[in-house]
């Protein structure tokens, strides 16, 4: 089968890192994957080589891109768009190339866009053109068919899978030594860490007061650490964090990593996995937290549940409410034992419920549902 995929971007976030999970095993089973961005930097565009797509490029957003995009729709048997600005030059593109029968539209999130009146119906008109719509969990499906206006019969659920080795592997005591070493933590340190673009979604302001007010607490608050590990290419999303802390006089007991290749090593080296999202539409992040072992505290919102049973693999809390956030993250620090049933709890939750494989079989199967997956 030739597949082809188009997202918005090539640069590192969860869309991105589910996207190259899928062509990888979609390479493995013997398809023609090729991928096509519109905008961005293209920094995992080598990744997507790698593993194994056999055209990366980047087209643009402007009317030469719709025609570049034509032409590409018209030589796949299946096209898969991926996020808002994607998904509406795509599916023009393959409606005006009379191929609407093999268009599949991929919702990687509860799109706060949709929550305006005029997006949500130019949406109900464009949302409804691809012949099938995957959303990567419960939530999404229920938003993207209130507030996109996308026919419910069209929709279909897919949970993020990932393969857990690299996780597991990370943990081992060496390398988690080494880690800590890196940032000159001490070795009671009790480590939290964030893997997340800066963004008013991700709530890093709410993040640093919590962090802030856990550290307070004279029972483990000294020993606290923050590590933030991610960046924001198209905003000043880092540096308001980076005032905020300052503000705050959180000294080096908070480090700004950027954006790192080994997040793997970084999150198993940690003793809490936090971020305090106001929305997710799964949170694929959360599952390699989870598959690392390592106990979960974020917010009660969107998908999340889905993902982080409270009180089994992690503590969920209301949004926006660092008080409360600095409670769940002192609540776990001081039970070692909790904690590490956490961990156990959530490495068996991923093996069980979100396992790659799945994910790419499932996917695959949903492109056999299309009306028209060869060319004319």
């Amino acid at each position: 089968m030739r597949i082809q995929h188009v997202i918005t971007t090539l640069d590192v976030g969860g869309a991105e890192v589910h996207l190259l999970s899928q062509v990888r095993g979609q390479v493995a089973r013997g398809h023609a994957v090729r991928v096509a961005y519109l905008k961005g930097e293209g920094r995992l565009a080598q990744d997507f080589r790698d593993a194994g797509a056999s055209a990366v490029e980047r087209v643009g957003q402007g009317p030469s891109a719709l025609l570049t995009l034509r032409g590409l729709c018209r030589d796949a048997d299946v096209v898969h768009s991926h996020l808002l600005k994607a998904d509406a030059l795509t599916a023009l593109a393959a409606t005006s190339a009379g191929a609407r029968g093999r268009l599949v539209s991929g919702k990687h999130n509860d799109e706060r866009a949709l929550l305006r009146p005029w997006v949500s119906r130019i949406h109900g008109v464009l949302g409804n053109l691809p012949s099938l719509t995957i959303a990567l969990s419960d939530h999404v499906r229920r938003f993207v068919e209130e507030h996109g206006r996308v026919d419910p019969g069209r929709m279909r659920r897919v949970y993020y899978g990932i393969d857990p080795s690299a996780w597991l592997a990370a943990g081992a005591e060496p390398e988690r030594a080494a880690v800590r070493a890196e940032f000159g933590w001490p070795e009671d340190a009790v480590v939290l860490t964030c893997v997340a673009r800066f963004a008013e979604q991700k709530a890093h302001e709410v993040l640093l007061r919590a962090f802030d007010a856990a550290r307070r607490d004279e029972r483990v608050g000294e020993r606290l650490r923050l590590l933030l590990v991610g960046d924001d290419p198209f905003g000043d999303g880092r540096q308001r964090a980076e005032d905020e802390a300052s503000r705050l006089e959180l000294g080096r007991r908070v480090h700004f990593a950027g954006i790192r290749r080994d997040v793997p090593r970084l999150v198993a080296a940690s003793d809490q996995f936090v971020m305090a999202s106001r929305w997710e539409g799964l949170g694929l992040v959360f599952l390699e937290a989870m598959a690392a072992r390592v106990p979960v505290v974020s917010t009660e919102v969107s998908a999340i549940p889905e993902v982080v049973v409270h009180g089994e693999t992690g503590l969920l809390v209301p949004p926006d409410e660092p008080g409360r956030f600095a409670a769940a993250v002192l609540e776990v620090a001081l039970d070692a034992e909790r904690a590490a049933a956490m961990g156990a709890a959530g490495e068996a939750r991923v093996l069980e419920h979100f396992g790659l494989d799945r994910m790419v079989d499932e996917t695959l199967a949903v492109y056999e549902q299309l009306p028209e997956r060869a060319r004319p």
